[in-house]
């Protein structure tokens, strides 16, 4: 599979692998921002990705910047056909502001395939195992 990118920003870097085995590529700012305490943000990838057809772009935090500095990526799924600049929205969880600076990494996104499933509306649905038992159900 080929996935074409398209630079809107010279400073933007291409997205990349850190390691063979990784599922998502790392994506990388483009401008330097500071989001403030408790604050939302879009911040700039400077990049134009083509998710083909069939497949989705699935944006998800990156264990450093989530564990380390409280940034919680928003938003996350990127369908097939858009075209535009990838914009990451962000949550500041933290009690002090982070600064992005250019070219460090952001967030990381997957390309998976699309299933679309048939819906069948039913007046009631087949017994299970775990049934409706939810939040809390399995223990400790």
């Amino acid at each position: 599979m080929e996935l074409h990118v398209q630079k809107l920003h010279p400073e933007a870097k291409l997205p990349t692998f850190a390691h063979d085995t990784d599922a998502g590529m790392d994506l990388y700012c483009a401008e330097a921002i500071t989001i403030d305490p408790k604050q939302r943000a879009q911040v700039k990838t400077g990049l134009a990705i083509a998710i083909p057809e069939g497949y989705v772009g699935l944006v998800w935090d990156k264990g450093g910047v989530s564990h380390k500095f409280g940034l919680k990526t928003l938003g996350g799924v990127v369908d097939a056909g858009y075209t535009g600049e990838w914009l990451i929205g962000f949550y500041n969880t933290n009690d002090v502001a982070h600064t992005f600076a250019v070219g460090d990494k952001i967030t990381q996104f997957l390309v998976q395939k699309v299933e679309h499933p048939q819906v069948v509306e039913v007046t009631l649905l087949e017994d299970s195992k775990r049934g409706a038992n939810g939040f809390g159900s399995t223990g400790k």
